[in-house]
């Protein structure tokens, strides 16, 4: 017997830790460094470091880690850099949270440095949490070289990326109009704010002009903003306000004075054909003040209550200084109405709160000449986007960039690296603290208590972590990177980001593809949220039924840069896959206890080995050209109905006839069971990577018990993680006829088995059937003993002949291409309903007929290539024999 038998069911829980500590143990996570071959390397999107796990981090571990277990078992140098990310605003508002809810304290009230204390405490005590997860999932990173954002590495990392860009003059300091989070009290950028189609209100009102009877009409959606108004617009073409333009008006209720303008911006049809101008809240109007050398009048202060500037309403949360102004320009008879408008309102993606525009003086890189390279780095093919399509996406964001506001108003990230001197006013950039100010020497210094936006040191994540800005053996070995896998959703907040960075700073991109995934939605194609409830815990989810199960379905179910729906059932169905695997693997160790001989002769394969072998190498080929066009959700389809379809469903069955022969032939059979498995295993491994290992080493155990010959040309690894990828062959001449004769059995014992279904017959039932297979015969009588199993047919009564004089009486004929089948189910068929079966089958074959005559006499036959004709001509000939056995068949019936 084997050393190792396999249980009745597969039990995950008891094999994914254990697996997953021996490969770590076993240092097959880290890369096998060879100077002569290039490396293969993903550096990981980094999650958040108190994060965690959601379906988005499981598909991309999922995704990427195929990506690594293919290449590592291609026998490629491969790394996969493991990380956190700091995730300033996530994580401080998580300490504060905890902070105010346990302790009843601000950040304020704690003070900076105990703030930021806190919070490495938090990371110490939090953090891992997600990389275990991570684990869970099978991540076969090289967690040695994990690193974190804010770790000293990467922080040095960020200081000399900042000074860098300050010293060519890309990093500048000014006061502009920015998005501001009230709640965060702080600024983000633009990809940081979601646009949500709302339903809100229009409010119209007289802009009374100074020294006149006379008013401007005008709308707006936020009337707490007329407090900052600093001019009227109207378009140079609407006669109705020509006569006003350089008149005054007033600022209702502070009666402050502003200027009536002109400027084609406006829009004629919104509103009422005239603009209330608010640079200080608004960027088009920003953009007006600037062009008119307007004031710019800001009206709240950081927390979105009303300033100084707001006169009475100073000290009123915004919204209720809306209220309060609006009522009391009511009184004064200056409203006009309101009514109901849809809007489009700005809100933070992390606190979910309404952004406002506000002026204010912050950090900024200059982005056109950053973008200019990393445009071109795509254009010139040195970066390619999978799919394709979202490179004109990637284009049209660079191409209209704007400069990237970098400070944050926050105490936890990288502390911007300036020094404001208190005696002259002057900055201090430096790579290391300064005693003093550069200018002019004074030790009156204070750093900007500003931190960076989080995705600037993302930015240079796949080079910082491989030890830039130091000449590092890594940096040398494994920089560029290879594959950069991430979802598309942040295409410009990241990747483009790193693009930039990576050239700015290297010389080089960062990475030669880029593989964008989709949303994972759940069954019914809506996001998963709270609110609906729909929200799937892939922790659950691989409690439940296993993490290949999950990793499987989630790779399968999606294609590049397309969303996929996910449902519970999928998932289910995915972990009875992972049941069939053991289920053959148990028939296979039971085959290898079954034929332990050595083969006295040279066996010849049989029908269905030569069949399953060649299926075989098909797939290896299919699979190496999808893998190679990222269509990996396909090669694991094809995989799956190899497996399930072909292997299980149609050799197993006829391979246990076959073990029964015994000698020589139970050797062949039992040889091939196992290289088939072997092979599959291989295949299915970066996609279900625990099943696959514990079976595979099981089938290795029980192979190396067995002679010599039943180990594989490329012998027997030490782990299935470092095996050797199924490499595809050159097909032969003979594969497609191996592949055709045998389908042509398959789609006999179909026909029959839906026969059977048909007419009501009883699985256990073996019933008599007469064939005439032409040609066919010695195959078909190769194949005797199989067919009747197959089918379900008495043995003693199937009988095979090259032809037959007439139809057998009574009895419904079937046709298969060029064989015939009779089934005498007298007595238990419809002879009138067969008829009918018959005809219509006949009208449809007749049609495909017609179709192809007519094709086959017109200007195709010319036109085509000459084997595209030949095998159209041939699928003419097949119909029209068809069609004449069924009329054979039909006139027995009468």
């Amino acid at each position: 017997m084997t050393s190792k038998k396999l249980s009745k069911a597969y039990d995950f829980k008891s094999v994914e830790k254990r697996l997953y500590d021996w490969w770590e143990s076993s240092g097959y996570f880290k890369p096998r460094i060879d100077l002569n071959r290039k490396p293969y390397v993903i550096s990981i999107p980094p999650p958040n470091v108190t994060g965690e796990l959601h379906l988005g981090h499981a598909m991309f571990v999922a995704m990427e880690d195929l990506m690594i277990r293919h290449s590592r078992m291609k026998g490629v140098p491969t790394l996969w850099v493991p990380g956190t990310d700091h995730a300033g605003i996530a994580t401080q508002l998580q300490v504060e949270k905890h902070l105010q809810e346990v302790e009843g304290i601000t950040r304020e009230q704690l003070g900076r440095e105990a703030f930021i204390e806190r919070t490495w405490a938090w990371k110490r005590k939090y953090g891992g949490i997600i990389t275990q997860q991570l684990r869970r999932l099978g991540a076969s990173c090289d967690w040695e070289r994990e690193r974190f954002t804010l770790d000293e590495g990467l922080s040095r990392a960020v200081r000399e990326a900042f000074v860098r860009l300050y010293e060519k003059g890309l990093i500048y300091r000014g006061t502009y109009l920015i998005n501001w989070s009230p709640g965060l009290r702080t600024a983000v950028s633009d990809l940081e704010v979601e646009y949500f189609e709302e339903q809100g209100t229009l409010y119209y009102f007289h802009y009374p002009l100074a020294d006149s009877d006379e008013s401007i009409p005008v709308a707006t959606t936020r009337p707490e903003t007329i407090l900052g108004d600093t001019a009227v617009a109207v378009h140079p073409e609407d006669r109705r306000y020509r006569h006003l333009i350089g008149k005054t008006c007033l600022v209702p209720i502070l009666n402050r004075p502003i200027p009536v303008i002109v400027d084609s911006y406006v829009d004629l049809e919104f509103g009422t054909g005239a603009l209330k101008i608010t640079p200080g809240h608004d960027p088009n109007d920003y953009e007006i003040g600037q062009q008119h050398g307007l004031p710019v009048v800001n009206v709240l202060n950081p927390d979105a209550t009303m300033n100084a500037n707001a006169g009475p309403y100073e000290g009123l949360d915004r919204y209720l200084c809306r209220e309060r102004l609006w009522a009391d320009m009511q009184a004064e008879g200056l409203t006009i109405k309101t009514e109901p408008y849809t809007m489009q309102v700005p809100r933070t993606q992390r606190g979910g709160e309404v952004v406002e525009p506000m002026v204010s003086t912050q950090w900024f890189v200059r982005m056109e000449p950053l973008a200019e390279p990393a445009i071109e780095a795509v254009r010139q093919g040195r970066i390619r986007i999978v799919p394709e399509r979202f490179a004109k996406v990637y284009y049209n964001w660079l191409e209209n960039i704007r400069d990237w506001c970098i400070s944050r108003q926050l105490w936890w990230g990288h502390r911007i690296p300036a020094w404001h001197c208190l005696d002259c006013g002057e900055i201090t950039v430096a790579r290391e603290d300064p005693a003093n100010c550069a200018h002019c020497g004074s030790m009156r210094i204070e750093q900007d208590p500003d931190v960076l936006d989080t995705w600037f040191s993302s930015g240079l994540w796949p080079f910082s972590t491989l030890g830039w800005p130091e000449d590092t053996d890594d940096l040398r070995y494994f920089y560029p990177t290879t594959m950069m896998e991430t979802g598309y959703d942040i295409l410009f907040f990241w990747v483009a980001r790193m693009v930039m960075m990576g050239l700015e700073f290297t010389d080089q991109p960062p990475f030669h593809t880029i593989y964008l995934h989709g949303l994972v939605r759940d069954e019914h194609g809506r996001k998963m949220s709270k609110t609906l409830g729909n929200v799937i815990d892939p922790l659950d989810v691989m409690e439940e039924f296993g993490t290949d199960a999950l990793r499987f379905t989630l790779l399968t179910g999606s294609t590049p840069g397309n969303d996929m729906n996910l449902s519970i059932q999928r998932v289910e169905a995915n972990r009875n896959f992972a049941n069939k695997l053991w289920n053959a693997g148990r028939l296979v160790l039971m085959a290898l206890d079954k034929a332990r001989i050595e083969p006295k002769d040279s066996p010849e394969p049989t029908v269905a080995d030569r069949w399953i072998m060649t299926r075989l190498k098909e797939l290896i080929r299919a699979v190496d050209r999808l893998f190679n066009n990222y269509q990996y959700s396909e090669a694991g389809r094809q995989i799956y109905e190899f497996f399930w379809g072909e292997f299980a469903d149609w050799y197993l069955e006829i391979a246990k006839l076959q073990l029964d022969e015994g000698g020589d032939r139970a050797w062949l059979t039992a040889r091939t069971m196992a290289s088939v498995l072997d092979t599959c295993l291989r295949l299915l491994h970066p996609y279900t990577p625990y099943v696959t290992e514990e079976l595979w080493g099981i089938l290795k155990d029980a192979c190396q018990d067995q002679p010599a010959s039943y180990e594989p040309e490329v012998g027997w690894e030490e782990a299935l993680i470092v095996a050797t990828w199924p490499e595809p062959s050159a097909k032969s001449q003979e594969e497609d006829q191996i592949v055709e004769r045998f389908s042509l059995i398959m789609d006999m014992v179909r026909a029959i088995r839906n026969l059977r279904s048909e007419r009501g017959v009883e699985p256990a039932r073996r019933i008599e059937a007469i064939i005439s297979g032409g040609e066919f015969t010695d195959l078909l009588n190769s194949l005797h003993q199989a067919i009747a199993v197959l089918a379900r047919l008495d043995p003693e009564r199937l009988q095979i002949h090259p032809s037959l004089e007439k139809a057998p009486p009574e009895s419904v004929p079937l046709v298969v291409g060029p064989i015939e089948a009779y089934l005498p189910l007298a007595g238990m068929v419809d002879l009138a309903a067969e008829r009918a079966r018959l005809s219509k089958e006949l009208d449809e074959i007749n049609v495909q007929i017609k179709r192809l005559e007519g094709l086959l006499a017109g200007p195709f036959s010319e036109r085509a290539p000459k084997d595209v004709v030949q095998k159209e001509e041939k699928k003419l000939a097949s119909l029209q024999e068809s069609a004449n056995k069924i009329t054979g068949q039909l006139r027995s019936l009468e």
